[in-house]
């Protein structure tokens, strides 16, 4: 079995793979290079994971609480702004269709947002981040099952 978190970045793939203005070009990986033909795309990577306990004895329910990072890149020299918005509106209305990433969650956020622009090369690239927190729970001791 694969882990919950992992479970989770497969369903976000998923769900993001054929959006009407990324189409196929979405990728789970934090170092993927996003150029050419993979424009406008998508990168998806964990960041970080907080984890609680519910329960006091061995194996102890945990939740957690996974942070997924979806970045946009678009490329041009104009309209930057109405071409990421454009994609968010499609990221969230896709993500918040199901809260449960297919089961395998509690809950589903988008916490943050930042967006950012780089003129060099031959053509500028703008970049947004969607910071989108994902609660599932866990036995300790069993990581790949979501309860």
């Amino acid at each position: 079995m694969a882990h919950v978190r992992k479970l989770i970045r497969d369903n976000i793939k998923t769900t993001l793979t054929g959006l009407n203005t990324v189409g196929y070009n979405v990728y789970q990986s934090r170092v993927y290079p996003m150029h050419g033909a993979k424009l406008p795309g998508i990168l998806i990577y964990n960041r970080s994971e907080e984890t609680s306990y519910d329960t006091i004895n061995p194996p102890r329910l945990q939740t957690r609480r996974c942070e997924y990072q979806v970045e946009v890149y678009v490329k041009g020299v104009t309209d930057y702004d109405n071409k990421l918005d454009q994609i968010c509106l499609e990221i969230e209305e896709a993500l918040f269709a199901d809260l449960t990433r297919g089961g395998n969650a509690k809950d589903t956020r988008i916490i943050n947002f930042d967006a950012d622009f780089d003129g060099g090369g031959d053509q500028p690239v703008a970049v947004c981040t969607l910071t989108v927190e994902v609660t599932y729970q866990v036995r300790e001791n069993n990581p790949d099952v979501s309860l």
